[in-house]
């Protein structure tokens, strides 16, 4: 009888993990996951993306599985191309937490993801995506980001650093919503409650799969909750160092191949 491998499930954020810089997945890291593949793992990609995102990554890996999308507010099946949860936050709360976050800052500049699997990420004049490759469609004032539901919203300030904003909205929005750190210039707020590790929770619970069995890769503060529903943490070697604190070891960073460098030693 085979013996199953030391981990069922490989959980691997996107930007600054899985993707090198150009936003490409080598073909070294294609080969260390069909590696786990072939000893038996699941891979499940854990992004801060929405869905319109991942489409074009996942039709470019060949990747049928589950997604988790949006920082958990989405979980997506590639397979069928279909939305089978999401969350979206409330937008008189949303708003709301945004002129609470400016009354301790001053005025930032603001986008939302929409829910579902053709919504559109709205940006109000003044923000500029911090991945530009990603599409957005700017509006003409802030009103405009509420007209349909949405899952998240993204908050840039002129001056302050992502750790300050991230901490000034935390404390300023209470349980308006949850505050992460996706990376550099996304502070983001979604519902109250929802993350990256309720989404990965309830990946592994359709897969019957357990904590234990998850070893996840991720290189920021937004990936300390799948870290806590896993049972290897792995930060890259790029990761903020709030991640790299909560890791069980570091890799090299993502240009440099880090999760395949893992994936090669654990089942190769």
């Amino acid at each position: 009888m085979p013996t199953p491998p030391a981990y069922a499930l490989v959980a691997t954020d996107l930007d600054g993990t899985l993707l090198r810089p150009d936003d490409t997945v080598s073909a070294r890291s294609r080969a260390a996951l069909a590696l786990a593949a072939s000893a038996g793992a699941r891979h499940l990609i854990v992004t801060g993306r929405p869905v319109p995102g991942i489409r074009a990554l996942i039709a470019d890996l060949a990747y049928t599985g589950l997604v988790v999308c949006g920082q958990g507010t989405q979980l997506y099946d590639a397979d069928s191309a279909r939305l089978l949860r999401s969350a979206t936050l409330d937008r008189e709360a949303a708003d709301t937490a945004l002129g609470k976050i400016e009354a301790e800052v001053g005025a930032v500049f603001a986008a939302v993801d929409q829910d579902g699997v053709d919504g559109v990420t709205l940006i109000e004049t003044g923000y500029r995506m911090p991945n530009p490759t990603l599409p957005a469609l700017r509006v003409d004032s802030r009103d405009a980001l509420w007209e349909r539901p949405v899952i998240k919203v993204l908050v840039r300030h002129p001056q302050l650093d992502d750790d300050a904003l991230a901490a000034a909205a935390r404390g300023a929005v209470g349980d308006l919503a949850s505050v992460s750190m996706a990376g550099p210039g996304t502070v983001e707020l979604a519902p109250y409650g929802v993350d990256k590790g309720t989404g990965i929770a309830a990946a592994a619970e359709l897969l019957g799969i357990g904590a234990e069995g998850t070893v996840a890769f991720g290189d920021m503060p937004n990936d300390l909750p799948m870290f806590r529903r896993s049972g290897h943490r792995v930060a890259m070697g790029n990761a903020h160092p709030e991640l790299r604190a909560a890791a069980d070891e570091v890799t090299s960073t993502n240009a440099e191949d880090g999760v395949a460098a893992v994936l090669e030693r654990l089942f190769g």
